[in-house]
């Protein structure tokens, strides 16, 4: 049953009444926002998915799963550093999440030239990540890990880590391409009359991709 306005609604009409009425809580919110949202939850659930997939298959497994500590250390100096690589690429996306809110910042402060300038820095970083994850993964083939076994333990390890970290590492791809995409329009005055709300709408994506790294960090590395 609906009460819209002292009156009482059943049926399909009242069901109608009741979600119209929902319309409100999205005053204000602009078109290009509440995509970007609706689009961020689809993602969230796929993520989900592969990292629910991570944690059935690591703990049904009857074999032994990799030591993260050994399978991504680095040998420096003929020593072996455990997560060296990992904690450097961690701190480069945690990095451009400042420059990107910085970004933000400065769109709403109507300053186009900064904010464009520091969407390109959170470009970079996320090259930079990218080309780590690069190396990462040719480390790894090297050492003889493929999607369909490896020589440090469970077979089901390397199949399940490249598809996840290959699905986010295309998400910061797609991401730094926005970025620039963005910045270039920028700079060339495309927002000067609508205003800057495209900053704030690539950081929402930009942050999504580093916090699906902190969950990407915890399960594979830590754990």
């Amino acid at each position: 049953m609906s009460e819209v306005s002292g009156t009482s609604t059943d049926g399909l009409e009242g069901f109608v009444e009741d979600w119209s009425a929902d319309k409100e809580a999205f005053t204000g919110v602009s078109w290009g926002k509440s995509m970007m949202w609706i689009f961020l939850l689809s993602d969230t659930f796929i993520f989900s998915c592969f990292l629910i997939g991570y944690l059935a298959v690591r703990t049904t497994t009857v074999v032994p799963w990799p030591n993260a500590s050994e399978v991504f250390a680095l040998t420096i100096a003929g020593e072996h550093v455990p997560l060296l690589l990992i904690a450097i690429m961690t701190f480069v996306l945690i990095t451009s999440s400042g420059t990107m809110a910085m970004a933000v910042n400065c769109g709403y402060a109507r300053k186009p030239k900064a904010a464009a300038s520091l969407m390109i820095v959170t470009a970079f970083f996320g090259v930079t990540f990218v080309g780590m994850q690069v190396f990462e993964w040719s480390k790894l083939i090297e050492e003889g890990v493929r999607p369909w076994g490896n020589p440090f333990g469970a077979p089901q390890f390397g199949s399940i880590f490249f598809m996840v970290t290959g699905f986010h590492g295309f998400h910061v791809s797609i991401g730094v391409i926005y970025l620039l995409i963005v910045a270039l329009k920028i700079l060339r005055g495309d927002y000067e009359e609508r205003g800057y709300e495209i900053v704030e709408i690539t950081g929402l994506y930009w942050h999504f991709v580093d916090l699906v790294w902190v969950f990407i960090f915890a399960f594979f590395y830590l754990w």
